[in-house]
Order: C-alpha cells, then structure tokens, then sequence
C-alpha cells in the first residue's frame, strides 16, 4: 500500500516544489493538497492521510496552531522559510523540519527519517523503490499567469537578484523567484549550478574550461566557490 500524503501550503511554487520531489517515489501517492488549514481539515475528515508536509505561515490559522488542533495527526514534514519555529515543531513531534527552499537532498533525508519512524513502529522497514524518472517539466509564474515550462526546452538560468531570466529555445521567461529557490525543484541530473547566478542544462554542454561553459553558442563563468564540483562532474 503506497503511502498516503497531503500538502499544505499557500504558496503555490511551493507545491509544485514539492510535488516534484514526491514524483521521484513509487511508494508515495499525493492524495490532496491545501492552501490552507481549514480545507487541509476537511481532507483529513474525509480521507485517510498518513503523512502531511504542512508549512506554518498560512491565512487564517499557521501551521503550528493547526498541528496543535489535531488529536490525532499523520506524519508530519514542516516545510518553511523561517527556522525560528524548529524547537516548537519538534516538541510537536513532527517528523522533521526543511528550510526552504528545499533541495532534493534534504527532502530525502526526511522521507527516509519518516519510512525509518514507521518501520519502528510496525517492527519492519519499509524498501525504498528506486526513483522514478526526472519530471519533464516545472511551472513557472511569469505574466500574471502559471506556465507550463518543458524542461528540455531549458538552456540555462539566469539570477537577476529576486528574479530570475529563464532562457529557452524560443523565448526568455522572467519571475520573481531567487534562484536557489529554483534550483532546488530542479532534478541534479539534468541540471547543475555553475555559478552563483547560472544553471545550465547539463545537455545542452557543448564545450568548456576551467574558466567557463559554453551553452549555444554562449561562454557562461563557472564561480570560483562552484569550480571543484563542476570540474569533478564534467570529468566523470
């Protein structure tokens, strides 16, 4: 039986972020999501949920105060931008506690803390399945409107402070979003950082240096704090 999950966000990017995450599990289902508590506890009233990645700064109730409300909660991820509420989670007994933006990484280590916690419990641990395949695309918020952005369509990323410049075959996509947040909903496989203001496709390398990639026909900088990684990567 696939496990059962809920998530609970107001901020929409921050679902997709997650959703993307979860694809990469067969034994995880997304069964609902929520922009708030009070439709996140008419989910839990109708349906059986056993883990909820819940963030704390919501309309109406926060996250806490509705984790707090529950006699009997399911598993419970807290997944936000302020660490300042970490000691209030865990005396909740949540199952962990991510920082956003959450990178894939760390996103596993809370699924395995999780599968571990239940396997306790039913004195077995769970196998996790190998990942599914890379998502094939993100959704973007540009022009007052979500879009749907291959990810094979991607030739690298650009930081312009709290946006970033999206750049495609056919067209530069502009959002308001910091690019540590974007690279975190991005697959490492498919995509690696190379500087502190550049993503690229990583199959879209057409050629490169110790001072910088080219992509299409453009020299990008590889950082000097990115320099060792990138180098180790591309000699694999």
């Amino acid at each position: 039986m696939k496990t059962r999950c809920l998530i609970v966000d107001d901020e929409p990017i921050a679902i997709e972020v997650i959703k993307s995450h979860l694809r990469h599990f067969e034994t995880i289902e997304i069964t609902a999501t929520a922009g708030n508590a009070v439709k996140a506890v008419e989910i839990l009233n109708r349906q059986q949920i056993d883990l909820m990645f819940l963030d704390i700064q919501m309309p109406q109730i926060t996250g806490l105060d509705f984790l707090r409300s529950l006699s009997h909660p399911p598993g419970v991820i807290i997944t936000t931008a302020f660490r300042d509420y970490a000691l209030v989670g865990y005396e909740l007994d949540v199952v962990d506690y991510l920082l956003k933006p959450v990178s894939f990484e760390r996103f596993l280590k809370a699924i395995q803390k999780y599968f571990k916690q239940e396997g306790t419990k039913k004195n077995h641990l769970p196998s996790l399945t190998a990942p599914k395949s890379p998502a094939q695309y993100i959704f973007i918020r540009a022009d007052r409107k979500t879009i749907k952005l291959p990810l094979q369509k991607i030739i690298f990323i650009e930081s312009l402070k709290d946006y970033v410049k999206i750049h495609t075959d056919q067209k530069v996509v502009i959002t308001k979003e910091q690019i540590s947040q974007l690279e975190a909903r991005l697959s490492p496989h498919q995509f690696m950082r190379i500087h502190r203001s550049f993503i690229i496709a990583t199959d879209r390398i057409e050629a490169f240096s110790h001072e910088g990639i080219e992509v299409e026909g453009k020299t990008l900088p590889i950082g000097r704090s990115y320099k060792n990684s990138v180098m180790n990567r591309l000699y694999l």
